[in-house]
């Protein structure tokens, strides 16, 4: 029997809940209140879940990677909801090219590294 799979839905935490979920939804993510611990960010069919977790070890050593079809218009995006203005921490980058392709980097106010890219096949 062959089992396709739908989703893969990693688990973050968060220092402090409130401005992680006000951040999340400022990147656009449609939140699902799951119980007053725990929350399903969706964008289109992925998703992920933050927790009301503030465990160091695990958010200093969570990466997550976001492949986007058009990483310059994504970035723009990005960059015009001045998010390090507005949220203490949350740092942007520049892209880079890579030799599979492109990249940049979002980290979240709990200092989760987001990598945002796309590869060049």
């Amino acid at each position: 029997m062959n089992n396709q799979a739908l989703s893969i839905r990693p688990f973050i935490g968060a220092k402090d809940y409130e401005i992680s979920r006000s951040f999340y939804k400022e990147l656009g993510f449609e939140e699902i209140v799951l119980s007053k611990n725990l929350i399903l960010f969706k964008l289109d069919k992925l998703g992920f879940y933050l927790q009301d977790a503030n465990v160091k070890e695990w958010i200093d050593n969570t990466m997550i990677f976001l492949e986007v079809d058009n990483i310059d218009a994504h970035l723009e995006k990005i960059t015009a909801l001045n998010l390090p203005i507005k949220y203490p921490g949350v740092r942007v980058s520049e892209i880079q090219q890579l030799h599979w392709g492109k990249e940049y980097f979002i980290h979240d106010p709990a200092g989760i590294l987001w990598h945002i890219g796309t590869f060049n096949y």
